[in-house]
């Protein structure tokens, strides 16, 4: 497997697929970066040249905000959030949607498992 920004890419899989296992890069900065190391026709990773490897390798690491550095703004963001008390910071604490959603009935991943409330059956008519 070959390791760029720390992170193991599958071997047997499209260059274009593979690097966008790497956190921060999705599918649009994955053809940005192939375009900028000049790799053509979409290769494997097995079957890329160790210079290509270098190159993504190396334009990966100093132009693209990647992995550990990108998970620590984004945590110190909802975190600054957090503490100045705006709305937002608010259901973050919470553990409650933050942009806007309803959630009377769905957002179950965000608010877990239900929980049985006693007395809250609809009475019968």
């Amino acid at each position: 497997m070959a390791r760029i920004a720390g992170v193991d890419v599958p071997d047997n899989k499209r260059v274009e697929v593979a690097i966008q296992r790497i956190y921060g890069i999705g599918p649009t900065l994955a053809l940005k970066v192939l375009q900028t190391a000049g790799v053509a026709d979409n290769p494997r990773v097995r079957d890329l040249v160790e210079a290509d490897l270098n190159l993504i390798r190396e334009i990966v690491d100093k132009e693209y905000k990647v992995e550990g550095d990108l998970r620590r703004e984004v945590n110190m963001n909802i975190r600054r959030l957090m503490d100045i008390g705006s709305y937002r910071g608010l259901r973050h604490r919470r553990g409650l949607p933050a942009h806007g959603q309803r959630t009377k009935t769905n957002a179950r991943t965000k608010r877990g498992a239900r929980k049985t409330v006693a007395g809250r059956r609809r009475t019968a008519r």
